[in-house]
């Protein structure tokens, strides 16, 4: 009886969304969907619902159902909810977007044309103003070539390319955040694509919609409005769970009154216990609360709290666990067949920790960059991730078959185009070979860095460089010595992201493989990113400020254990949001993966004033908390 109880509370939310899916009244709505809530499953029966109700409808006007995404595996997990019906179009938002753009070729051109001229001008004259020949003025010089080369060759692409899960490095391709920019741009100014997307599309749902991209979203709610009596707009969501920086902060804002605003408070995840502390986290932050199931166990939950500075945190982290293992009666949280996700909350731990700091904190720190390096997707990383480490894989294994599918799938040298045009192809397979020979040579002495591997595939053209790359990868002897020579005036305008890459390509190889592994989730360590909408049985959060050294996140600052710094104060009052807002965002996301049993590790610089503000906050009851004191 308690879980048909439970069952019906999500009943009754689909029910009301079911009826706003009148497609002769449309009515468009905000799903609130809190962690654990079973929001896919809500999804899909939403999907089954029209395709009981609307099919012929739809099959008659020849229109589909499109769903966002924000994953490949999220998608994939939906299709197969819906037995990869033809009726539903499911994707992520790169390729949403460009689908929606892709056959406009002369206006693309023309939008790419005034982006390259302006860039273009905009780096003339940051040129005209140089100091002189320094490193600065040589890598600037090298982004204008590369965009003059652009630029020149647009007249000729016939029509654009575009992989929404590739490296989009060729002359006719666009890269993923212009395919975004293209697609709120078109969809802001051109009433036609308005007019083919609602056609195409009267319903649209946009999941993990509090990390879609801003412009996007907002464009959507553009069409929205301009459409009303034609076009649902189904927003699925949760602000607490917002992760990445580029999603819209204030969503809500953009919903009008008419708008469906349900709620789904069950949580299907949690034990009882620690869906209580979630909730207590969401007091300070949006005050939405949710209700555990009535048939979930009480869980267990546990604080352990140490002073820092510590130099032993790994093996004291292991103590935990074998006391969490004492705790719950549970041999999976300590020995050899633990099964703990150990979720740290800043990246900056989890890549000082597997050792892939040299290469990840240059691209992080650099606002540019960081997106694309916490995912994984920067086209400079993915030549070392998707190409060279595959490649490295292959001939440390002696696989010379998959050293020459790799090749022949992947080098300029013998693409087909340039086979079919030679007269002697033998002669192309060599240069290849010897371009491998060459590049492995690396590794005879010792572990290369990403820079030496980087010089070697340029000057051999092993592969296709990255735009982002190419200043560094194109660099004369010549203009190293004037960088070796120079030093430049402080108040030269340095380019962030050429400057990023020199540091992080002095990471040697091996960092690649940590990263990787990393990246991909195969790693012992987690964050809020890796880990959104999965859940695991028994979790450990790290609350680690000094180790993070991140300014986005800071827990002391939470906790009020320090005080606002004064860029937080200022952004307060202009309503925006802080570091105590992401760390509260961060904190709930973390705590809310455990099933079974969550403990969370404090090291603070203030462990009694810690407990008693968490006390007082009522997020943990004295009982839960423990003082470790760390033996140096």
């Amino acid at each position: 009886m308690q879980a048909e109880s439970n069952i019906k509370i999500d009943d009754i939310i689909e029910s009301e969304i079911q009826e706003s899916l009148d497609f002769n009244n449309p009515k468009s709505f905000f799903l609130f969907a809190g962690a654990g809530s079973g929001k896919t499953r809500t999804l899909v029966n939403i999907l089954k619902f029209i395709k009981k109700e609307h099919k012929a409808r739809l099959k008659l006007d020849n229109q589909k159902i499109a769903i966002i995404t924000y994953t490949n595996a999220a998608c994939d997990e939906i299709k197969s909810r819906i037995d990869y019906d033809s009726l539903f179009n499911v994707s992520t938002i790169h390729s949403f977007t460009w689908d929606l753009i892709k056959h406009y070729t002369l206006d693309i051109k023309d939008w790419l044309r005034t982006k390259l001229i302006a860039d273009i001008e905009d780096l003339e004259e940051k040129q005209s103003k140089s100091k002189g020949i320094n490193k600065t003025f040589i890598d600037r010089a090298r982004k204008i070539e590369s965009k003059n080369k652009r630029l020149a060759i647009l007249p000729k692409i016939k029509e654009f390319v575009y992989n929404p899960n590739g490296d989009n490095i060729s002359k006719d391709s666009l890269n993923h955040s212009e395919v975004i920019e293209l697609g709120a741009f078109f969809l802001y100014g051109k009433e036609l694509m308005q007019n083919i997307l609602v056609r195409k599309y009267p319903v649209l749902l946009i999941d993990e919609s509090q990390d879609t991209n801003k412009n996007l979203i907002e464009s959507f709610f553009f069409v929205q409005k301009q459409h009303k009596g034609y076009f649902t707009l189904g927003i699925i969501g949760d602000m607490m769970q917002r992760i990445y920086l580029d999603g819209k902060e204030k969503l809500s804002g953009d919903i009008s009154s008419d708008w469906l605003t349900p709620k789904k408070q069950l949580n299907h995840r949690c034990p009882k216990r620690i869906v209580t502390l979630i909730n207590k986290i969401r007091e300070a932050g949006d005050g939405q609360q949710q209700i555990a199931r009535s048939d979930r166990e009480e869980g267990f939950l546990k604080l352990f709290i140490a002073q820092t500075p510590c130099s032993n945190k790994k093996n004291f982290e292991e103590s935990i666990a074998q006391k969490m293992g004492d705790i719950t009666n549970d041999t999976k949280w300590f020995g050899d067949n633990s099964d703990v996700k150990t979720l740290t909350l800043e990246h900056h731990m989890a890549a000082r920790r597997m050792g892939f700091d040299d290469l990840f904190l240059p691209l992080y720190n650099t606002k540019k960059t960081k997106m694309g390096a916490l995912d994984g997707t920067l086209s400079g990383v993915r030549l070392f991730t998707h190409t060279i480490l595959p490649l490295y894989n292959a001939w440390f294994n002696d696989d010379k078959f998959e050293i020459a599918r790799i090749v022949k799938e992947k080098s300029p040298i013998i693409s087909k185009e340039v086979l079919k045009k030679s007269k002697e192809p033998i002669k192309l397979v060599q240069k290849a070979n010897e371009a491998v020979t060459s590049l492995f040579s690396l590794w005879d002495d010792d572990i290369p860095s990403l820079l030496d591997i980087l010089k070697v595939v340029a000057d051999t053209r092993l592969f296709v460089i990255p735009n982002s790359l190419i200043p560094i990868a194109n660099r004369t002897q010549e203009e190293l010595l004037i960088i070796q020579e120079t030093n430049e005036q402080d108040d030269e305008e340095k380019d962030d992201v050429i400057e990023a890459w020199d540091k992080a390509l002095l990471a040697n190889f091996n960092q690649i493989k940590l990263y990787q592994k990393y990246v991909s989730d195969e790693a012992d360590f987690g964050t809020h990113q890796g880990v959104k909408g999965r859940e695991f049985d028994r979790v450990m959060v790290i609350l680690d400020d000094d180790e993070a050294r991140g300014n986005l996140f800071n827990f002391e600052k939470l906790l009020g254990i320090q005080g606002h710094s004064a860029a937080d104060a200022k952004r307060i009052i202009e309503g925006k949001e802080t570091t105590v807002d992401r760390t509260l965002r961060l904190l709930y996301v973390t705590c809310s993966r455990a099933k079974k049993s969550l403990a969370i590790v404090a090291y603070t610089t203030n462990p009694e004033l810690f407990a008693r503000n968490v006390t007082d906050m009522k997020w943990f009851t004295n009982e839960e908390i423990e003082f470790i004191k760390i033996n140096e």
